[in-house]
């Protein structure tokens, strides 16, 4: 297993039950594939840089956990379908 850290940038108008449900999301899918997850934190909503889809805020939450590089490829395929997810970075922690 390896250590990866996430950068999720969520859908300003999610409100906030959808908002932890996305997250719990991506720490039952690492659970799910005896992964650990080592903590999520929440940045809240911040402006971004440049608009997306016609948002100019996001929703930021940063999440570290540990998982099989083949699960971490899998999430990352996951999340890319996910329409509240409008932007995400996984970084592997070597």
């Amino acid at each position: 297993m390896r250590e990866y850290e996430l950068m999720l940038v969520l859908d300003p108008t999610l409100d906030e039950e959808a908002t932890k449900s996305a997250t719990d999301r991506v720490g039952g899918f690492v659970s799910g594939r005896g992964g650990e997850v080592l903590g999520i934190d929440p940045l809240g909503r911040r402006r971004m840089a440049y608009a997306i889809s016609r948002h100019r805020d996001a929703i930021y939450t940063i999440a570290r956990f540990k998982v099989a590089p083949s699960a971490a490829e899998e999430l990352d395929r996951q999340l890319k379908l996910n329409e509240q997810v409008l932007r995400h970075l996984m970084i592997r922690k070597d």
